[in-house]
Parts: structure tokens; sequence; C-alpha cells
């Protein structure tokens, strides 16, 4: 914290972003929308942030997409939904706040800046038998962008996925049928598709790009457009008061720190303690790792600090968006560590089980991946640890479905195999030793499942019954989820309770101001993405339940900064 008293400031605007993801960049075009001077601030030397890494879709309940599709969304259900999975663990204002003024937000991006989402269809909520639950979705994903439209400088200064496409742009609709190429015609005539989509890209110059990448490019585009500042490898080093009034911020920039007065008001959207150990250690349930999580680097708790120190209530500092993952060797010229490997589809496909440290199942293995990520730790225990976790496949599977970026059939590579990342054997005896479990009770569990996989009905944990866990699987089967594990070789890899981020933050109003503990506002300093409380409480009611909240609010600080009710004179 600095105070105010007799600042010279180097530098002044309506309003002062801190981070450059879904959160920040959305707060800063709505200022710009509504006639403000906005800068973004980014510690980093590339803007994106986590947004930049991720699959970019946004749930959003009542967007006119949904409208689109037919899908008779309305604001009962989704307050209903909400209920039904985030309880009281949030105030009702906050969720009505979302649930009235996301579709606004993606109304007014849609109409007037080159932010454009498409309905995925089928994409279910994550809980769709619950009261409100749609089986056929809320997510909405960005549409393919063209990275030509960015000037060079712009190009070279987005964080890029380097998602393992093998020069393919993929999207999500486009992914879960492709996880079937070798089992549905609709996998060959999508991957026929995009294999057409990436000859036309050849041949055109253009280099499409989607997923969280098209939505940053988008957003930056937008920003530019609009005349927006955004200013890089920028770190936050304190935010400056004034008579318990939040009114600039300062900064290091090219190796001097210099001051930013904010006008109407701060928007903390720096993401959250994702690689601050021991902010984990602190916060998190044990064992917990920074290399667990797939946040980018920087993610440090700069601006949750910021604002604990002058005074701001936290709230779910225990809780992270769960993201089970292998933490993958480091390629030639990486760092030491790896990078995690987010194991989505992983989880859904047949002819695999995940098990203990004994070599035991203990949860549905297609669930959710934050609902996965809470039972990991729910069932670890002495003796029987889940941390990490093996998930054994046999050579059908291998076989027949995508895993871990590599094509139906395509050898795991030389280095994991031989630098023990993947466990191979010829008998589930063997490879129990291979992870340490003991090997009768392997093959116990493994003819377990095997029965109820020939049964078409997982009696233990009921993998497949939910339409979310059927997304994933394969529809040539009479339980999508489920075949047994029969042919060898047997493969096992190490899952950890990974993360897309921390959800814990500061505390926030319906209109994203941060708050004290004693629940008055913190007059100028506004919060939202992973640095604030999640609207979702301690649950992940859908896919893009993270950007989508992390967008609206942004939204709404802006908005409640151009309203007047925080603007001093100049």
């Amino acid at each position: 914290m600095s105070t105010d008293m007799g600042t010279e400031w180097d530098h002044s605007y309506d309003v002062v972003v801190i981070g450059s993801g879904a959160a920040g960049m959305t707060a800063a075009i709505t200022a710009r929308l509504r006639g403000l001077t906005a800068l973004v601030v980014e510690k980093t030397e590339l803007y994106g942030g986590t947004t930049a890494l991720s699959g970019g879709a946004i749930w959003v309940p009542g967007n006119f997409h949904l409208d689109a599709a037919g899908l008779a969304d309305t604001p009962e259900k989704a307050r209903a939904y909400l209920d039904a999975t985030v309880g009281d663990r949030v105030p009702a204002a906050r969720k009505d706040a979302y649930i009235e003024h996301g579709p606004r937000m993606v109304r007014e991006l849609h109409d007037r800046t080159a932010v454009r989402f498409v309905y995925t269809p089928g994409y279910s909520d994550y809980f769709p038998e619950e009261l409100g639950g749609f089986p056929e979705g809320r997510s909405v994903e960005p549409l393919v962008f063209d990275f030509n439209r960015l000037p060079a400088g712009q190009r070279a200064a987005m964080r890029r996925a380097g998602l393992p496409t093998y020069g393919l742009t993929i999207t999500s609709k486009d992914f879960r049928h492709l996880n079937m190429v070798r089992r549905t015609w609709t996998g060959k005539l999508t991957s026929a598709r995009v294999g057409a989509r990436a000859v036309g890209a050849l041949l055109s110059g253009r280099k499409p790009i989607a997923l969280g990448e098209a939505l940053i490019a988008r957003m930056r585009h937008s920003l530019a457009v609009l005349g927006g500042d955004l200013w890089l490898s920028a770190p936050l080093t304190a935010l400056v008061e004034d008579n318990g009034r939040i009114t600039g911020v300062r900064v290091t920039l090219a190796g001097r720190e210099v001051t930013v007065r904010a006008t109407g008001g701060v928007v903390l959207a720096s993401g959250g303690f994702s690689h601050n150990q021991a902010l984990r250690e602190k916060y998190l349930p044990a064992p917990t790792s920074a290399e667990w999580s797939a946040a980018p680097e920087g993610q440090n708790g700069d601006g949750l600090q910021a604002g604990m120190a002058v005074g701001a209530a936290v709230d779910l500092m225990d809780r992270v968006w769960g993201a089970p993952s292998v933490v993958m060797p480091a390629a030639p010229g990486e760092e030491p560590r790896g990078r995690p490997f987010f194991l989505v589809a992983e989880r859904g496909i047949p002819g695999m089980v995940v098990v203990d440290s004994a070599g035991e199942r203990y949860t549905n293995e297609a669930a959710p991946y934050h609902q996965f990520v809470d039972a990991m730790y729910a069932a670890d225990r002495p003796g029987a640890s889940t941390v990490p976790s093996w998930l054994i496949l046999d050579a059908t599977a291998k076989s027949r479905y995508l895993f871990m970026g590599l094509f139906p059939g395509q050898p795991f590579p030389r280095p994991w195999l031989d630098g023990g990342l993947v466990k191979k054997a010829g008998t589930v005896e063997e490879l129990a030793a291979r992870i340490g479990a003991a090997p009768r009770r392997l093959r116990a569990t493994v003819d377990r499942f095997n029965g109820f996989a020939r049964a078409g009905r997982d009696e233990d944990f009921h993998r497949g019954d939910s339409v979310y866990d059927r997304y994933y699987g394969d529809p040539t089967l009479p339980n999508p989820n489920l075949a047994p594990l029969e042919k060898g070789p047997f493969y096992a890899v190490p899952v950890h309770p990974g993360d897309i981020g921390t959800k814990g933050g500061l505390v926030t109003d319906a209109t994203a101001r941060v708050l004290r503990e004693d629940g008055t506002v913190i007059e100028g300093l506004y919060a939202s993405g992973n640095v604030s409380s999640a609207v979702m409480g301690a649950t992940y009611p859908g896919p893009g339940a993270t950007i989508g909240p992390a967008m609206t609010f942004g939204w709404l600080a802006a908005g409640h900064i151009a309203g007047g009710q925080s603007i001093r004179s100049r």
C-alpha cells in the first residue's frame, strides 16, 4: 500500500486494469466503449493470462447464442441451477447480477467489438441432472480468428498455448468428434473438415487460431481499435490510497517505478496465486505444488496481496479450479520442469481406470474435472494415496482414442517411456509392480471393472450415467464410457491434483467493488477473475464458468465506474 499524500503522477487514466486476461481485457474494452480512457498493466512480457492457455469457452446462462439455438433458457432456470450447485456459499445478489448482466455483456461485445462466440452443441452443464441443468449445455466458444489481423508486434507479445495440434486449428466442437476418428463417421468427416481448413489456410496465407488464443486475440484487436493502452513487463508494486479510497497504482516500468493515477478506479484482474508455493501451503489442501498448475508464470498473488494490504476481505482461499493433470517432462530448451497436461477427454474414454497407490478405484473417472480433484483429496489416506493416482489403459484404448495429445495408435514418445513418465507392462500384474501397487489387488480392481464394463453399468461409481460423462465417450458402445481392459500392453501415467487457477480471492459485491471484512466498500477498487472470490463458490457448474464470470464482472466494474459513481475530477 502507498499513500496519495503529495503524489506526483507520471500518468493518468480513468480506469487502470491490472492483468491482461479475459477479465482485464473486458474491463478495459468496456471502459473505452463508455468513453473512458483505459490502461491495461501486465506483469509479464506476454499478454493473455490464463485465458490464452484455456479452451476460451464461457458459461453465461441466457445469452443470445443459446436463444438462437432454441434452448429456451430463462433466468429462473439459471437461478435454480446455481442454487442447486453453488447454493448459499455465495450471496444471492452476486449470483443474480451474473444471471442478469452476463447476457448483456455477451450481446454488447458481439455488437460493438470483434469478440465473437458460437454455441457448442451438446457440451453439457457439469451437473445436468440437477434442477435447471441443461444436458444440451450452455457453453459457447470463441469463433476462429485469423491471427494475421493483429500487427506483428501484437502477435509476438501474445501468450500462446502451444497446443499439440500439429499445425491444425481445432475447436472444442471439433475435438469431441476427432477423439472418435477411428470409431465414427462423424469423427472421420470432422478430420477431413479440419484438414481442409488447414489446407485452405496454407493456400490463403491465413493463420487461424481457436479456443482461448482466439478469444484473447479478438480482445487485443478490439482494445487496439478502441484506443485502449497496454503495458507489458510492468508489475504492480502497490495500490495508492487516499483517505480509504484507491486513487492509482505504482508499477515498475523499464526498470523504474512509475505512478499511474486512476480517476475512476482500479480494476484488479491479475489472476490467482497458483505459482506462489508459500500461499498454496498456507491456504490449499495438502499436498500441493505450483508444478501441478496450468496457470502461466507470474500468477503469484500480487493483486490479491495488494488488495489485502488495503484491508480487503478474502474468501474461498482453500479452493482451486481443479484440473487432474500429468506433469510432463521438459522438452529441449524448456525450463527444468515440464508443463502439466490437463486430462479432460482422457478420463471419459472406455478401456481406462484410475486407481490409488493401493491399486483401487475411488471415484467416477469421467466426472467433471473440478469434482474429480475434490474426490482425489477426499479419498487420500495412508496406505492408499491418491497423490499421485494412476490412470491405466490397455492397448485397445490406446489404439482407438486420442490420448495426451497423441493420435489413436500413435506410440508414446520414447523419452516418456525411458524417463518413467509412462509405465508399460505386458500384464496387469506386471504393471502393478511398476506403479508400486499389490498385483493381486490391482488385478481384482481391473476384473471387477471389466465385469461392470461387459454389463454396461458401473455399479461402484456410476461412470457413464450422467450426460456429461458421455460427452467424451464412445457412442458406438452400449455405455459410451465403459469397455474392459483386456489387451496388453497396459500403460499407466501418474495423475496429480492440478489446477487451472486458484479460485479464492478478494470479496466483491454485485458490481465487482472490493469489500472489507465489515462489508464496507473500498472506494475506487474493483476485482474480477481469479484474483476475486469466485461467484461459483466451491463448485464448477459448466464449461466456461471461470471465464464467463471474469468477463461479466470486468464488464460490470467498468460500467459502474462509467456511471459516475466513482469518477472524480481529472
